[in-house]
């Protein structure tokens, strides 16, 4: 059974670039973001850490911890950290995991149980180890997407997911396709004609079932 949305995720310590860490106390109060990697030194990758460091600024406004995981070593990490900030002219100030045996793999269900890497490994051996998980405050999984290895992730896709799933939690309100920050959200269908009036004032009646107001500033 893999992972599925507001399950608990997994709790687990680990080996990163940034010394051992236990994953929920890492996490702390913070909400999270785990995004993972089939193997250090690879193309796709490379750019995908990159765009990570380069949008350190709007993580920590968001209140948001990022941390990556490998299935390559520490000292390993700690090389191709190089290359990722030559690359993205940007500091790489978040960990990066060492999942040599896999466990943290296995445990988000990203590789099966039985699983183990071959001698003289490559990136293709671990290819569905490219996943994101956004994790809330509470340590439930809120949201996962996966990407094949020849398809770059887009971490402003990700951000705007996270926004989508603060505000909700925030507002107990729901986003529409493509919502970004300071449009209409949807009002739940819970939420009675009167008492959405009382709190966001106007809002438009698309469907009896889709109504969209605006946020109070």
């Amino acid at each position: 059974m893999g992972l599925r949305i507001n399950d608990t995720v997994p709790d687990f310590k680990a080996d990163t670039s940034q010394g051992q860490i236990s994953f929920h106390d890492w996490i702390g109060d913070s909400w999270a973001i785990l995004f993972s990697h089939p193997k250090d030194f690879t193309p796709v990758c490379t750019t995908e850490f990159g765009a990570v460091a380069q949008l350190s600024d709007e993580w920590a406004k968001r209140g948001t911890k990022v941390i990556g995981i490998s299935v390559d070593g520490v000292e390993d990490h700690k090389k191709w950290i190089g290359d990722i900030e030559s690359y993205a002219s940007s500091d790489v100030g978040f960990p990066i995991i060492a999942d040599t045996d896999l466990a943290v793999a296995k445990a988000f269900d990203m590789l099966p149980a039985e699983y183990y890497l071959p001698d003289g490994a490559t990136p293709a051996d671990s290819a569905t180890v490219r996943s994101v998980f956004i994790i809330g405050p509470d340590k439930k999984l809120k949201l996962s997407m996966t990407y094949p290895m020849n398809v770059g992730r887009n971490f402003a896709e990700v951000l705007r997911a996270l926004d989508g799933l603060q505000t909700a939690a925030k507002e107990t309100i729901a986003t529409p396709a493509n919502w970004e920050v300071g449009q209409d959200v949807i009002i739940p269908t819970s939420v009675s004609n009167d008492d959405a009036k009382a709190k966001y004032g106007d809002f438009e009646t698309v469907f009896p079932y889709l109504r969209k107001a605006k946020l109070p500033s």
